[in-house]
């Protein structure tokens, strides 16, 4: 697949566009015109959102979708919310973003040698798209791995990222695909052919930073810090075959 500019604008376009799930528009719809007390006078992205950060990136950060609040507000993952501030801090301290906070589009914040994305591009519903909803999405996510040609590491944020990435990974090679799928816990890793011309990729598992898991401990800055030192170290190397 061609990973220029122009491939890149037509993705985000038809992600931007995207009407396969009129459940997820219409809460969508209903979030931007009610709109938070606290950010009554802004202006609601309200739309599906495309992935964000560098396109040479080696590692893609894969979460589960949008927040209601922030990124369905601001237009960019990740932003505007306390689950951004925890992931782009510690992207920070890796040395993978310019700034420790993404707070709105035009807040200069760069990512270096990252991308981040998620299997659902539009907010659910007490955080939570069907299977249906998510099988419809998974174009996406697949299409913005395939342009992103150095792919070497993808972390998985939660169960339903782990999940997203190795049923793509079926998809694409289903005879080198780990079977049974192995299971998503915290520090877990598995190789999958999923890169372009399905060149292995390591997945790590990650606990999602979600205030369900910051705010009671069972993920620690440390927790995080350590799964993208790991990452980073993985993204220096280019591997030859895939291993189970």
């Amino acid at each position: 697949m061609t990973s220029g500019p122009r491939a890149w604008a037509r993705l985000a376009g038809e992600i931007e566009s995207c009407a396969r799930c009129p459940r997820l528009r219409d809460y969508g719809a209903k979030v931007a015109r009610e709109r938070r007390r606290a950010f009554a006078d802004q202006e609601y992205w309200g739309r599906p959102v495309p992935g964000f950060g560098d396109r040479d990136a080696r590692i893609l950060v894969v979460g589960l979708a949008p927040a209601a609040h922030g990124a369905h507000r601001t237009g960019r993952m990740f932003t505007g919310d306390r689950s951004g501030e925890w992931l782009y801090a510690a992207m920070h301290r890796a040395g993978l973003a310019s700034a420790p906070r993404s707070v709105a589009r035009d807040d200069g914040l760069e990512l270096l040698g990252a991308f981040v994305t998620a299997p659902c591009r539009c907010a659910p519903p007490a955080n939570r798209p069907t299977a249906e909803e998510l099988a419809r999405c998974a174009e996406y996510l697949e299409r913005e791995v395939d342009l992103l040609g150095r792919l070497r590491v993808i972390v998985a944020l939660g169960g339903v990222a782990w999940n997203a990435i190795h049923a793509f990974g079926r998809r694409r090679d289903p005879e080198r695909a780990p079977r049974p799928r192995p299971r998503f816990a915290h520090g877990a890793e598995s190789v999958l052919g999923v890169g372009p011309g399905r060149r292995p990729v390591i997945l790590l598992g990650c606990y999602h930073v979600s205030q369900q898991n910051t705010f009671t401990g069972r993920l620690t800055r440390a927790m995080l810090d350590d799964v993208l030192a790991r990452a980073v170290r993985h993204a220096r190397v280019d591997f030859e075959v895939v291993g189970r």
